[in-house]
Order: C-alpha cells, then sequence, then structure tokens
C-alpha cells in the first residue's frame, strides 16, 4: 500500500486506542477473537485493502472470503459478511493489516495485554502482604479504634503497597484485602456483623478517596470496580439487617456511635460516588442510628451544613433526617428547592414508606415525585435509560395508588412517562374502560392500527366503534405515502374496514365523500387506483 495519508494515520491512531478500550484483554472472548485475528493477518489472509471514507476496506481468507468494512471513527458500526455478532476475527485481522503500515502491531499486543500482567503481578504481591499481615498479627482488645487501625494497615499494605494502584487491578487487591479483614474478624456472630459493617464503610471512603487521589475517573470506576462499591453497600445492608433483629449489647454503643460519627464523610465523596454514598448513609440512619437524640443531633448540624454548603448530599440528606423524624412538610419543602435532582433518590423514601404501608404519609411525597417525573426523565440520555428508570418510577407508586384508591395520580405518573410508559398506560385506560382516552393514546403515539391488539380492536368496534375511525384513516394516509403495492393493498384492507364502521354507524355516506375525495387526491396513484377498483372500493 502506497503510503498513508495523516489524516488517515491520526484515524487509525485512534481506531488503535479505541480497540484498546473496547476489547478486554481478561475476557476470553475478547482474547479469542484477537488471537485468532493475529493469526489471519500473520498467514497473509488479508487482500484487497484499501482506504476510503475515513474505513478500511477489505477481503479475509478464510474457509470462505469475507468482505469487512472497518469504520475508523465508529468501530462498533463496523461490518463483516461472515454471520458473527459484534467484533469477529476477521475485523481483527484487517485492523492488524492496516495498523501495520503506521506502527508495531506487536506493540500494541503488549501494551493491550499488560493489564493482564499488572493483575497478576499485584494479586501475587497482594497475597504476599496478606500472609505477612497475618503473621505478625495479634490478637487486640475489640475496640473501634483497634479495628480501624487493622482495616487502615492492611487497605495501606495491599490495595497501595505498591504505590497507585491502575483501575483494573483494584478488584483483584480489593478480594486480597477482604480476605485479610475476615481473617482477623471476631468468631461470635454479633460481633462479626458489627465487624463487618465497621469495614464495609471504612473500606468504601478509604476505596472512594483514592479512587479521587489517582484520578480515576467515572468511565474508569464504571469499567473496572463499580461493583467493589455496590457490594460494600450490600454487605453493610445485610449486617445492619442482622444487627436489627435483636438487642444490642451495651458493649456496642461506644462502636455504633463512633461509626455514626464518621459516616458524614459519605457526603463528600467523588462527585460520581455520589448516588452510592448517600445510599449507604441512608442505609444506616434507617437502620442503626435510631436513637431520637442521635437524629436530632445529626438533624441540626446538617441544617448547617446546608446552609454553608449548596451540594446536593447534605440537601438529601437533611431530606432523609427530616422524614425519619417524621418532619414530613419540612422535607417537602427542602426537596421542592432541589427539583429535578431529588427525583432518583426520592426512590428510597417512598419504598420505606411503602414497607411501612404509611399511605397517609406517602401523599406527598408521590405527588412531588410525579410532577418531576417528565422533567427527570427528559435528563436521561437514551431511551432504555428513559424506559429502565419509568419502569422502576410505576413499580414503586403502584402499591401506593391501588391501596389508598389514588388512580389519578397513577394516571398522572403514566401521563407524566409517556411514551416510555405506553404498555401501561394503554392498559391502565384499557381496563379502566375509558376507551376514548385509549383512542387518543393510540393516535398521540402514532402505532398503525394493524399493530394493536386484535382483542382490544373487536372490543372498541363493538362498543365505540367511531373511536376507530381516526386510527384507521391515519393508517391509510401513512400506507399510501409509502407508494408501493404491498402498501396500497394494506390501505385497501383498511378502507374496507373503515366502511364497515361507517356503515355500522349508520354514516355510509360520510365514507362515500371521503372516497370520493380520495380518489380525487391519489388520481396520479394509477397501482394505488388499480388496487381500490379489485378490492371493489369504487366502481370499475
Amino acid at each position: 500500500m502506497a503510503t498513508i495519508p495523516d489524516h488517515y494515520r491520526e484515524m487509525l491512531e485512534f481506531a488503535a486506542r479505541n480497540f484498546q478500550k473496547i476489547l478486554r484483554a481478561e475476557a476470553a472472548e475478547d482474547a479469542n477473537i484477537v488471537q485468532k485475528g493475529l493469526l489471519h493477518y500473520r498467514q497473509g489472509m488479508v487482500y484487497k485493502m484499501k482506504l476510503e471514507d475515513e474505513a478500511v476496506i477489505a477481503s479475509v481468507q478464510d474457509v470462505a472470503p469475507v468482505d469487512v468494512r472497518l469504520d475508523l471513527n465508529f468501530l462498533e458500526t463496523s461490518g463483516c459478511s461472515c454471520p458473527a455478532e459484534g467484533f469477529c476475527r476477521h475485523q481483527l485481522a484487517v485492523f492488524f493489516q492496516a495498523y501495520s503500515t503506521i506502527g508495531s502491531v506487536a506493540d500494541w499486543l503488549e501494551e493491550w495485554r499488560q493489564p493482564i500482567k499488572e493483575k497478576a503481578l499485584a494479586s501475587k504481591w497482594g497475597l504476599k502482604r496478606a500472609k505477612d499481615l497475618l503473621k505478625r498479627s495479634a490478637k487486640l482488645k475489640a475496640s473501634y479504634e483497634n479495628w480501624i487501625g487493622t482495616f487502615e494497615d492492611s487497605f495501606k499494605s495491599i490495595m497501595t503497597g505498591m504505590g497507585e494502584p491502575r483501575p483494573y487491578v483494584v478488584p483483584e487487591l480489593f478480594q486480597i484485602y477482604m480476605k485479610r479483614l475476615n481473617a482477623s474478624s471476631p468468631i461470635e456472630q454479633e460481633w462479626k456483623n458489627l465487624y463487618e459493617l465497621c469495614a464495609s464503610v471504612f473500606t468504601f471512603l478509604k476505596l472512594a478517596e483514592i479512587s479521587e487521589k489517582y484520578g480515576h475517573t467515572d468511565e474508569m470506576v464504571n469499567r473496572y470496580y463499580r461493583h467493589v462499591f455496590h457490594s460494600l453497600i450490600e454487605k453493610a445492608m445485610d449486617a445492619v439487617d442482622r444487627l436489627s433483629i435483636h438487642s444490642l449489647p451495651f458493649a456496642f454503643d461506644q462502636f455504633i456511635e463512633k461509626l455514626k460519627d464518621n459516616t458524614g464523610e459519605l457526603l463528600f465523596v467523588p462527585e460520581f460516588l455520589k448516588y452510592e454514598g448517600i445510599h449507604l448513609y441512608r442505609v444506616l440512619w434507617d437502620g442503626l442510628f435510631k436513637q431520637s437524640k442521635w437524629r436530632e443531633e445529626e438533624r441540626a448540624s446538617l441544617t448547617e451544613l446546608v446552609k454553608r454548603n449548596g451540594s446536593l448530599p447534605p440537601a438529601i440528606a437533611l431530606a432523609h433526617l427530616n422524614m425519619l423524624i417524621r418532619k414530613d412538610e419540612e422535607a417537602i419543602l427542602g426537596l421542592q428547592r432541589l427539583g429535578t435532582d431529588a427525583v432518583p433518590y426520592m426512590i428510597h423514601w417512598l419504598e420505606l414508606l411503602t414497607a411501612q404501608k404509611a399511605w397517609k404519609r406517602m401523599t406527598p411525597y408521590a405527588e412531588l415525585f410525579i410532577l418531576q417525573l417528565n422533567k427527570y426523565t427528559k435528563t436521561l440520555i437514551g431511551y432504555h435509560k428513559r424506559r429502565d428508570f419509568t419502569n422502576l418510577a410505576i413499580d414503586v407508586l403502584t402499591p401506593f395508588c391501588v391501596e389508598s384508591s389514588r388512580y389519578d395520580l397513577y394516571e398522572r405518573a403514566l401521563l407524566q412517562t409517556l411514551p416510555y410508559s405506553y404498555r401501561e398506560y394503554e392498559d391502565f385506560l384499557f381496563q379502566q374502560g375509558q376507551l376514548e382516552k385509549w383512542g387518543e393514546l393510540q393516535s398521540y403515539i402514532g402505532f398503525d392500527v394493524r399493530d394493536l391488539p386484535t382483542d382490544r380492536i373487536k372490543t372498541v368496534q363493538k362498543e365505540k366503534p367511531e373511536i376507530l375511525l381516526p386510527l384507521y384513516h391515519q393508517s391509510i394516509v401513512r400506507n399510501i405515502e409509502m407508494k408501493n403495492r404491498t402498501n396500497y393493498r394494506e390501505a385497501v384492507r383498511h378502507l374496507k374496514k373503515l366502511r364497515t364502521i361507517y356503515k355500522k354507524m349508520k354514516r355510509l355516506e360520510d365514507f362515500e365523500r371521503f372516497m370520493a375525495e380520495l380518489m380525487k387526491k391519489t388520481k396520479r396513484l394509477r397501482a394505488f387506483q388499480e388496487e381500490c377498483k379489485r378490492g371493489k372500493l369504487i366502481d370499475v
């Protein structure tokens, strides 16, 4: 191939970096296609390669030849004529062939495989440190300070003992670190529960600290170890649940009070962990820190903090404390000031009040939540995120609306989240017998009448056939606009159904006027006119 133009050189380098991010060396499937793609490339199976339209186009000789198009700007939109889904060995072979013209394929592979080597090294080193710590550890008297000291030493030695931990080695080091902590766990179950809770909160905060210290981005955390934070929250929740079953020994008081004093730090974790931080904070105040005095003191402290610090976590925490001590009006006022930012956090309170069957208390929270649904849903990016949140919102509201007979609020929530709540709203209107609204919903969404359930159509045609008129009219116009025989035939079928409905309504003259007007508008569409004649809608 001739010398690569500079702009294609930049695109190939960009694609090389993207493949580094997309393909994971530790994933067996990714490793397999890279290995097979490398084999095809080294065996000279790539031919007819050219750079065109910001893509690499080539053929690969396999059992049967395949054609590949590698989009250098958006690798995910690349294609191959083989039946494999996603990236395949042929696309990797073409990438290696193209990349070899501007760089070293061996260097690319070495860099791509580096995380695996580092993870293996970190795991080996971490196990050695854990064993060393275990050998020299002595049985300490149970105290909060001693426990924190043990956690601190273990975290420093295992998690950061080799210096900055790369994001991709964090899960391996974490597993070793947790095994080390578990090895020092008390034998008695109650003390073990408390120990695990303190360990989970401490570790959450320390891991958040190093995430920020070493510049781990939201994307890095999502890809490599956000699940670690979630597992710590789950461990904490399990420990709180076990501790709340029985009355706690007096010996626990100093531990719990000191843990309480440290939980405020959960409100100041990095921005990309604020939801997890707030969630863990609320779990602790829900199930463990139940003394009225503690809650009043925390509420007073948060009130002052919110005045000084306008960030979201302290404001959510204050609303939570107000809710826990039943100062619902103050909680609602605070949430109103936060607007849509508070919406995802309100799910927790709705679930909490539902568990308590506190339907009267829940009403203002549900009303405010519903009021903000439309604006909040629009802030989410992508259909699936909007649909998933809509499902969550409707699920959390349903028990309250049913038990308190507030179907008006249920319908309002469905309206606020259209079109993502279409299925639920369609079913609600039909079950409620609100057929006019049901018809208006179909027109608004724009579904073709043929896509609607047959049993629904039959019921509406029997009870209120006029509701179907706009739906059939829309479908007829849409099919005619497609300008092909198949759609013309579909239009004719719907015209016949339309005629049946008009006849049943004793408005056949209206249909005939409509047909006459339609024939005028479509006089140049011979194929459509022929289908109308064949369907005996007009005279031959």
